[in-house]
């Protein structure tokens, strides 16, 4: 285990203690939106559902991760997959800004193909992207969801 990983391990576990003894459920700590009850059910039958906080990945090594855990035998549908992959990729994903395809970029901005697709022409046009508001520049991004992603961005 690297020093990274073991830190934010820890991290998390004392988030996860400080959270219990101030009465917070770990699924209080996740944003609410589609998935974030798939994510807890079925996550937490192995562990507990707040690795998810101290584990830094992009869209498809997530996919991965998700496709370990059904193979160990994590147990849901795959609607529930495809919403847990879903709700990961939006909330939790590293957005690899300067690197990223544009279908990764699409699932960790959470924009239509067509912006993805904008995101890479422009960085390819103009060089590597420096700043959130280098990002902001791509024509037909939306601003709020540059934002809502901004401490997930990877330069």
């Amino acid at each position: 285990m690297s020093i990274v990983s073991g830190r934010a391990a820890a991290i998390a576990a004392f988030a996860a203690i400080l959270a219990m003894s101030i009465g917070v459920s770990s699924q209080d700590r996740f944003p609410d939106g589609p998935g974030k009850a798939d994510l807890v059910k079925v996550c937490s039958g192995c562990h507990d559902a707040e690795i998810v906080l101290a584990n830094l990945k992009s869209p498809s090594e997530w996919n991965e991760t998700l496709q370990n855990m059904a193979t160990q035998g994590a147990d849901a549908t795959p609607e529930q997959w495809k919403a847990i992959e879903q709700y990961i990729d939006v909330h939790f994903a590293l957005v690899m800004v300067n690197k990223a395809p544009a279908d990764e970029l699409q699932l960790a901005l959470d924009v239509p193909p067509e912006i993805a697709a904008a995101v890479v022409k422009y960085r390819q046009g103009n060089g590597p992207f420096k700043t959130i508001d280098d990002v902001k520049k791509v024509p037909g991004i939306d601003a709020a969801k540059v934002d809502a992603a901004k401490n997930r961005v990877v330069f």
